[in-house]
């Protein structure tokens, strides 16, 4: 692909969540990626963890960890979809240096 750049996106999402609409979240987003015409490496579960500091009431959550490769335009439009969704608590999106 030209002009591609490697990604790593981190997303929180509640902790009442149960395994499988977690999965499905992580899918979704995958999707988003894959329908701009990126390419997904892994998306992956992590375990629920404590947060740091607590997020809007909640003191854990649900990791996702999705690696990605996809054009620059891609990572804003993740980012614009997780901000809309109110199971992601939180979310970061890095370039991961070669």
């Amino acid at each position: 692909m030209l002009n591609t750049r490697k990604y790593e996106a981190l997303f929180i999402v509640s902790p009442t969540l149960t395994d499988s609409d977690v999965k499905s979240i992580a899918e979704k987003y995958k999707g988003v990626v894959e329908g701009q015409g990126g390419t997904v490496e892994k998306a992956e579960k992590w375990e629920k963890r404590k947060l740091a500091y607590e997020i809007e009431g909640l003191k854990e959550g649900n990791y996702i960890l999705m690696l990605f490769e996809a054009d620059a335009k891609v990572p804003a439009e993740l980012s614009r979809q997780m901000r809309n969704n109110d199971e992601v608590i939180r979310h970061r999106i890095f370039l991961k240096e070669d």
